[in-house]
Formats: C-alpha cells, structure tokens, sequence
C-alpha cells in the first residue's frame, strides 16, 4: 500500500508524554538579533517548540511555535472499529502486520508502526490512564468512560483560520477566546499517531490542576492566524525530571506549569457545558 508516514505526528505525540535526551540547549538571546530570534534555538527541532508556561499566556506575548500541516488526502484514514478490530494490534505481531500491509523490515513505515504499537505498549505515569484507539467509536468509548458515561462530551482542536504551508514562525497572541471551565473538568487528550490506518494515543490524569485555552495567534512571517487549543498541567511533580519540556523551559518538576500546544490533527475531549471569555493576567 502507498501510505505515506507523517513521522512529525508520532515526534509531537512524544513531547508530552516521553522522555528525552537532549544535550545543554541553553542560549542566551542577544536583543539585537531579536528578529533573529527563529535561529536561537537551532540546536533543538523545531518539532518541539509548542512549550510555555502559564504565565506566557498573555495578550501580547510572542512565542516561536511549530504547527504541522497535513493534507487530509493523504493522510491515515480512520477505520471502522470492526474492521479496525479485526487486525491484531500488538508489537509481538508486528512481522504479521508489515506481511499484511507489504512493508519490508527496516523501512521507515516498519519502524514507524514499531514506535506507535511500543508506545501503545508503555505504562502511564503514576495517576494517567491511557489508551490507543483505533477507530473513532473505541475513542468515544474510552473518553465516556473517562469523563461519564451519562455526561455528553464535545471535542476541541485547534484550527488554522488561514491557509498557510508555513509550520514554524514567531507568533503574537492577540486574544485568549475561552478558557474551558471549569478548571477541575475531566479532559481525555488524543494525539494522532503514525500507522496505515488513523491511530490516536489518547490520556487523561487523575490530577484535576489543568487548564485548557483556546487562543487566537497571529504568524509574524505572513499574518497566519490560528485559533489553538492550549493545555496548561498545573501539577507537573510526577513528571519524569528529564522530560523535553523541562529542559526547552529550562524548570524542574512541581516547580512550574507547563503548557502546550496542539496541532490541527490532535483532540481535546471534555463534558459539554458553558465556556467564557477568559483573561487570566
């Protein structure tokens, strides 16, 4: 089959939930090279810059981020979960399923599959549960679950209000649109993984301390503007101490927020109710 990989979806899904192993990636910023400022983080992939604190989170504030872009045509559709079913999901399977989709071992799309059914395989942090869905009805089944099952759920993701092939650049926020209340809810977060057919890592912690934002950015390159979803974990002191966004923050686990960004492919899963305006300075 000629289905193409977008290995930047599984790099992104990492940033939050895996550990890394970068070298020293502090650098001083010089004012004057401040239009410069793409260059100052060079020796760290721009896949990862999707990392602020909750204090960023202010009208005004202009931070590098990195937005995938992915053609819907191309990319990993969602299969029917009997169908979706019917194939064994399991790396102890995985010289079956490259036999099935005629994937050769060593291909890129080999170790690709690899990396998500491993990932799949991994434990949860202490207080997560986790979950990978393959089809669309097993994620809403792990998402009630989650939140209730008698609560009735509705779905965030950020959304690109310009087209753009641009997917790394200053951005300014102009406007923080809502935060989600209330800050307790229950959130089930998918991140969109590499796979022939569409694959979502989902989580959701037993930690009540995040937040959730939409906010409205403006691209500093060619006026790009993108309505992003923004989750902020409050409580970041279980976290691994060598988690990348430590080391890209330059702070210490329980010793600050940490927020991120999601991509246009990923989802943000809460109980329906009432949103507002939000200013948090």
């Amino acid at each position: 089959m000629g289905i193409k990989f977008i290995s930047w979806i599984f790099l992104l899904h990492l940033l939050v939930i895996l550990l890394c192993s970068h070298g020293d990636q502090a650098r001083e910023l010089d004012e004057k090279t401040e239009k410069k400022s793409l260059e100052i983080h060079h020796d760290i992939d721009r896949r990862l810059m999707v990392f602020f604190t909750l204090k960023d989170l202010k009208v005004g504030k202009i931070m590098q981020i990195y937005f995938p872009k992915r053609d819907p045509s191309t990319s990993p559709k969602l299969w029917p979960k009997e169908k979706a079913e019917s194939l064994p999901f399991s790396s102890n399977q995985l010289s079956y399923l490259l036999k099935f989709f005629s994937f050769s071992q060593g291909s890129p799309q080999a170790m690709a599959m690899e990396d998500t059914l491993r990932q799949c395989e991994s434990k949860p942090i202490k207080g997560e549960v986790i979950f990978c869905a393959t089809s669309l009805e097993s994620m809403l089944e792990f998402t009630q679950n989650v939140v209730g099952s008698n609560s009735e759920v509705q779905v965030l993701t950020t959304f690109h209000k310009t087209k753009s092939s641009v997917t790394f650049q200053n951005y300014t926020i102009v406007e923080i649109l809502m935060e989600i209340l209330p800050p307790k809810t229950k959130m089930v977060a998918c991140h969109s993984l590499p796979y022939p057919y569409a694959v979502f890592y989902c989580h959701s912690t037993e930690s009540e301390k995040n937040r959730v934002f939409r906010v409205s950015l403006v691209g500093e390159n060619n006026g790009d503007i993108v309505e992003a979803m923004a989750v902020c974990h409050l409580d970041t002191s279980q976290w691994a101490p060598n988690h990348v966004s430590f080391q890209i923050l330059g702070v210490t686990p329980g010793s600050s927020s940490v927020c991120h960004f999601f991509p246009a492919q990923d989802f943000i899963w809460i109980p329906k109710f009432k949103t507002q305006a939000s200013s948090i300075m």
